[in-house]
């Protein structure tokens, strides 16, 4: 979960959060060099007077600075791709878990098994107990298996809403007569908190997700 002065990503806690750090990471270093490299030649421009009288054109300096862009945008570009299709990957599932986004609470259901639903509210900051997270802690957590591919399928009934856990690197979103579809595995055992990430009335900061 996130925590005072975090200014980064949450820890991972699948493999696809992980790969999403590094390709954060990756993306950042690109941008500080470019950064870097632009601020350098702009305060060379400003501090230097060196003129030329005979300068009238420059193609070839035209056409590195148009084909080295194309360049460093492909290497943010593939790296994207690849993971853009990581995520829609559907692997075999264990298990199956269906979300539906209410406001302001979600409902539950293991399909695999019979008559398993449950309602999730957002315990009240007044009946919290002491180790309890105001605004993060539910009546009703969900519980997954860890290091098993976990298919969850997101809808809403009434507004739209979006089901996030950040440090799974999950986000769906739950769309009324829509059944949205994702793939997660979970490989080290814990708490993960989340909340509704898309504006849905008046208690939209209300609804957080737990999974153990």
């Amino acid at each position: 979960m996130a925590t005072w002065a975090n200014l980064g990503l949450q820890d991972s806690s699948s493999p696809l959060m992980e790969q999403l750090n590094f390709f954060h990471d990756h993306t950042l270093l690109i941008l500080t060099m470019i950064t870097i490299l632009v601020s350098y030649i702009m305060s060379m421009l400003m501090f230097n007077k060196f003129t030329n009288r005979y300068l009238l054109h420059g193609q070839t300096i035209e056409i590195i600075w148009t084909v080295l862009p194309a360049i460093i945008l492909m290497f943010i570009a593939f790296p994207s791709l690849r993971l853009l299709y990581l995520m829609d990957e559907i692997n075999t599932p264990s298990i199956t878990l269906k979300s539906v986004g209410h406001q302001w609470y979600w409902s539950y259901e293991y399909s695999d098994f019979l008559n398993l639903e449950f309602d999730s509210y957002m315990v009240p900051t007044n009946e919290l107990e002491t180790n309890g997270f105001r605004l993060l802690d539910v009546d009703n957590r969900v519980v997954l298996p860890m290091n098993n591919q976990i298919r969850i399928l997101v809808t809403a009934t009434d507004v739209l809403h979006s089901w996030t856990v950040p440090s799974l690197g999950v986000k769906v979103d739950a769309t009324p007569g829509r059944l949205n579809q994702l793939n997660f595995l979970i490989n080290r055992p814990g708490l993960f908190f989340g909340q509704c990430s898309e504006i849905c009335g008046a208690n939209h900061s209300f609804m957080p997700i737990v999974i153990e």
